[in-house]
C-alpha cells in the first residue's frame, strides 16, 4: 500500500506543511505547483528532499486560486484548464529533473479533484494537460469521471482513499464544513487499516462501502499530520502490510 501526502503547500514566508518530516513517512509526495500554493524555491526544496529519500514525486495541480487555497470551484474552459494543468506539471518537472527524479503522476487538488471526479469535460481537460506534459499516470478516486477519462486515454490510474476524512454513502468525502468530516488521529489510523486490509470503510452514517485503492492519503495541512502519518505507517507495517510507492 502506498502512502501519499500533499506537500510544498507554502508560499513566501508562509509555511503550512512540515515537508521534510513528512517525507520520512510517505512514499509518494503530491507537490503543490503554484496555483493554490507553492513557490519556486519551495518546489525546488521539496523535489530535492523527495528525490534524496526515494519518494515518488507527483504534480498536485489546481484551479488558479491562490487566495482560496484551491478549494473554490471555478468554471474554466476545457482548453484553458488543459493548458494550465500542463503548465503546472512543467514547472514542477524542471525541479524534479534537477534533483535527479521525474514527475511520475498527477493528482488534482481540492475543488478540481472533486469537480473533475464528476464533470466529464473537466476530467478530459486534466487528462489532456497531463498527456501534454508527458505524464501518463493519474492518482484519483477509482470509478470517478477522472478515472474513466484517464483510462480511455490509455493512462495508468491509481485508486486513492483517505485516512483522515469521513466518507459519505456514495463514496464521496464528507464536505469539510460538516461536523465529523475530519477524523482525529485514532480514527484515521483505524480507517487506514480498514481500507488497507478490507478495502472497505464505514461511512459517517454507518454504512459499509467498498473503496478500491492502492494509495492512502494523509492530508499534510493538519496540526497532527505528521503524528497521524507516522502512526498509520507503523500500524500498517506492524500488521504485515508493506508500505511502498505504487510506481
Amino acid at each position: 500500500m502506498d502512502l501519499n501526502a500533499d506537500l510544498g503547500e507554502g508560499f513566501g514566508r508562509w509555511e503550512l506543511t512540515d515537508d521534510v518530516a513528512l517525507l520520512r513517512v510517505v512514499t509518494s509526495a503530491n507537490v503543490a505547483c503554484g496555483f493554490h500554493a507553492g513557490d519556486p524555491i519551495t518546489l525546488r526544496r521539496v523535489c530535492a528532499a523527495a528525490a534524496a529519500r526515494g519518494v515518488r514525486i507527483g504534480a498536485q495541480v489546481s484551479y488558479r486560486d491562490l487566495a482560496g487555497f484551491g478549494r473554490r470551484e471555478m468554471d474554466v474552459p476545457e482548453d484553458e484548464l488543459a493548458a494550465e494543468t500542463a503548465y503546472q506539471i512543467g514547472a514542477l518537472q524542471v525541479f524534479a529533473r534537477a534533483a535527479g527524479s521525474e514527475v511520475r503522476y498527477v493528482k488534482p487538488h481540492g475543488a478540481l479533484y472533486h469537480r473533475a471526479g464528476r464533470d466529464v469535460a473537466q476530467a478530459r481537460a486534466v487528462v489532456a494537460g497531463a498527456r501534454l506534459a508527458g505524464v501518463d499516470a493519474l492518482l484519483c478516486r477509482a470509478g470517478s469521471e477522472l478515472d474513466r477519462a484517464a483510462r480511455a486515454a490509455g493512462m495508468k490510474t491509481i485508486g486513492e482513499c483517505f485516512a483522515d476524512r469521513a466518507y459519505q454513502d456514495d463514496g464521496g468525502l464528507v464536505p469539510r464544513g460538516r461536523p465529523g468530516a475530519l477524523l482525529d488521529r485514532a480514527s484515521a489510523v483505524a480507517q487506514a487499516v480498514d481500507l488497507a486490509v478490507h478495502g472497505e470503510v464505514t461511512t459517517i452514517d454507518g454504512a459499509r462501502i467498498r473503496i478500491e485503492a492502492s494509495s492512502i492519503c494523509v492530508h499534510g495541512d493538519g496540526p497532527e499530520a505528521l503524528a497521524t502519518g507516522e502512526a498509520i505507517r507503523s500500524t500498517l507495517e506492524n500488521k504485515g502490510i508493506k508500505v511502498e510507492a505504487f510506481l
